[in-house]
């Protein structure tokens, strides 16, 4: 209303104000909150820049979920709703995943290994699931293969590895870096994959079997028996991608490494995990875990008898 009664200066204020049936002291009252805003106003400017901070730092991903929990950790506490409007009212919204085209490729020829998982991708502890599958980048130098390792506990990127072959070298040394990095007891850990050529091979079928892990493999031609694999490759290309045709397959890699250890790993909250990130929810898992060790540790107090 007031800038309709601005668009029109010549007409005066009270013509306005008559024919829009509008008292003149609500119009003077709200002349003053726009020169003087109310404490509520101010609480939501200064609200909306912090929300603008947290949405920039994830570089445009998280909703108004995400941001709602990380004001939460910073001792922040606001409502959902209030979230919402005020980034409904600055413009800011969050990214949604989409699913992808699948790449896999299976050998006839190969026996695959039991499902073991039968769409079951939780875990208790780390090191009891890990979930693994192959996805294509594009470059203008010509595909990049990623391969990753996901643990179904923390939902953490164990290991990753890119190649301009889609072969079984790129998925057995995805393996040999998670194994180098965790703690594996021999018999407790599952290793699942789709039925690709590469997942089939002797190469990786023999190092699992060395390394003690057991092989497990969903059906054909269904993403759901390799869901918790697929949704990662859905969060990256969403999330990191976004489209992107990449001059070189280094500047990909260097754009995937940026993302997966610098974002997702340790900094990417999950609504999964509690708000926590994969590295921040294992810590919390392997802290509690101590805290329980010493107390199981601690020595009796002996009764006092009379």
């Amino acid at each position: 209303m007031t800038a309709l009664v601005d668009a029109h200066p010549h007409l005066g204020v009270e013509p306005v104000l008559r024919e829009l049936s509008i008292p003149s002291s609500t119009y003077y009252r709200w002349r003053q909150a726009e020169k003087e805003p109310c404490e509520r106003r101010r609480q939501d400017a200064e609200l909306t820049g912090k929300i603008r901070q947290v949405h920039a730092d994830s570089g445009g991903i998280y909703g108004s979920p995400r941001v709602h929990a990380v004001l939460r950790r910073e001792g922040i506490h606001v409502g959902r709703k209030r979230i919402e409007r005020l980034m409904r009212q600055a413009g800011l919204a969050g990214i949604s995943p989409r699913r992808g085209k699948g790449f896999t490729r299976r050998d006839p020829d190969a026996e695959p290994a039991p499902d073991l998982v039968q769409r079951d991708f939780t875990a208790n502890v780390p090191n009891r699931l890990w979930v693994t599958d192959l996805t294509m980048i594009a470059t203008e130098e010509g595909p990049l293969w990623l391969s990753a390792i996901r643990d179904a506990f923390s939902r953490r990127v164990v290991a990753w590895e890119t190649s301009a072959r889609a072969d079984a070298d790129l998925v057995l040394t995805t393996l040999e870096y998670a194994l180098a990095s965790r703690e594996v007891a021999p018999g407790e850990l599952i290793h699942h994959a789709d039925h690709g050529c590469q997942y089939t091979s002797v190469k990786l079928t023999t190092r699992l079997v060395r390394a003690g892990i057991q092989a497990s493999m969903g059906s054909v031609g269904d993403s759901f028996d390799n869901a918790l694999a697929e949704n990662l490759w859905m969060v990256i290309k969403t999330e990191c991608i976004r489209g992107r045709v990449f001059p070189t397959r280094a500047e990909a890699n260097l754009t995937l490494f940026e993302y997966i250890d610098g974002f997702y790993n340790p900094r990417r909250i999950q609504k999964r995990l509690g708000y926590l990130s994969p590295i921040e929810y294992e810590e919390k898992h392997y802290a509690s875990q101590a805290t329980a060790e010493q107390v199981n540790l601690k020595p009796r107090q002996p009764s006092l008898t009379s």
